[in-house]
């Protein structure tokens, strides 16, 4: 779904074979448009099954560098011979809209990768306007380790999904890792909550994943859906669709990222060995810059750092050139170049035993 100015409603289609386990749960991911290199439009699918086996759930979209300009539809799917179609229904919701710019719609082809929790696809939309194709990449949380441990045993807990971020609390007060396993002791059952840093929305849910201790195995269902605020809508003959009824009622609540303690910004990456960012990092670098945007006062020190790869001399200019990189996004996204200092560290202040991708980290503070 791309948002064009004169943006993209959506029609959906996975493919997964008659006898995969289901697509229920909560996707998070993104699309691109093959011809606009600089678009990029976050999303967040939500599905759930009916009794005939049919999916019904919501899809949401933001405008990447414009989280304002936001998007809802209902979507039904059903079953083909090679996977999945999903259809999208009416508009639920719009907001950022205008009298030259539109949503796009038509209809996207998935393939499923289960050992990944992963759906890419490509959207094929209806010729209005410019709405041609789309690219989708989109993953959920899954838990893919035991789902009961021995109490006391050092247990490694695996999932699914993109730069996850693990929380001891619904809060995201309490965040104990990052990536993709937790390695820990359980004494008692335990849930844990987990987002995903992979082109996060204004809307972007936790998902609880709870580990047993002790007793038998258990199967462990799809990813619960969150509750959205509820909508009269229906869909088909089917229950009712928890649906949004604003982005903000549904809007899940995260910490700030501006602090005089060091933040580290573990979705902010970079190319190995360059000061190339990669495309996740936009999502946190739009929000730092809304933040600073909204709180003209203060001025920021953004440091970069490296692993211990490598030379350390060569490593401390990499990370020097890190740390300008995230400064040149915050300009170009409005800050003021005189509210953004910038240091490197090179590989003097590892995080994790190296080698250990998350020591290639930018942390920002506050600074006086």
């Amino acid at each position: 779904m791309i948002w064009k100015t004169l943006l993209p409603v959506l029609l959906l289609c996975t493919t997964l074979s008659a006898r995969a386990q289901s697509l229920s749960g909560l996707w998070q991911g993104v699309e691109l448009d093959p011809e606009d290199k600089a678009g990029y439009w976050p999303a967040e699918l939500r599905l759930q099954q009916g009794k005939s086996g049919s999916l019904f759930g919501v899809l949401y979209h933001e405008v990447g560098d414009d989280p304002a300009v936001t998007v809802t539809f209902q979507v039904r799917g059903t079953r083909t011979a090679d996977g999945l179609r999903l259809e999208h229904g009416r508009k639920l919701n719009e907001t950022g809209q205008s009298p030259f710019s539109y949503w796009c719609a038509g209809a996207i082809r998935f393939t499923y990768d289960a050992a990944q929790e992963k759906l890419t696809g490509r959207a094929a939309y209806q010729p209005i306007g410019n709405c041609s194709t789309g690219d989708f990449t989109l993953y959920r949380v899954v838990l893919k380790s035991a789902a009961t441990v021995p109490a006391g045993a050092e247990t490694t807990i695996r999932v699914s999904g993109r730069n996850v971020l693990w929380y001891a609390d619904a809060q995201r007060q309490r965040p104990l890792a990052t990536g993709n396993a937790y390695r820990t002791r359980l004494t008692q059952t335990t849930t844990f909550y987990l987002a995903q840093g992979y082109y996060p929305t204004s809307q972007s849910a936790l998902v609880p994943i709870t580990v047993r201790v002790g007793g038998p195995a258990l199967v462990v269902p799809p990813p619960a859906v969150e509750p959205l605020a509820p909508a009269a809508a229906q869909i088909g003959r089917a229950a009712a669709v928890p649906l949004p009824a604003t982005v903000a009622a549904v809007s899940a609540p995260q910490p700030a990222l501006l602090s005089t303690t060091p933040v580290v910004l573990p979705t902010v990456l970079f190319k190995l060995g360059t000061a190339q960012l990669l495309a996740e990092a936009r999502p946190a670098l739009a929000r730092l810059a809304a933040e600073l945007q909204a709180r003209p006062e203060l001025h920021i020190e953004v440091a970069g750092h490296t692993d211990r790869i490598g030379e350390p001399q060569k490593n401390l200019v990499l990370s020097e050139q890190r740390a300008e990189a995230v400064k040149k996004r915050l300009i170009a996204a409005g800050v003021a170049a005189g509210r953004i200092s910038t240091v490197g560290y090179g590989d003097a202040r590892p995080l994790h035993p190296s080698p250990d991708a998350r020591n290639r980290r930018v942390e920002v503070r506050v600074i006086e």
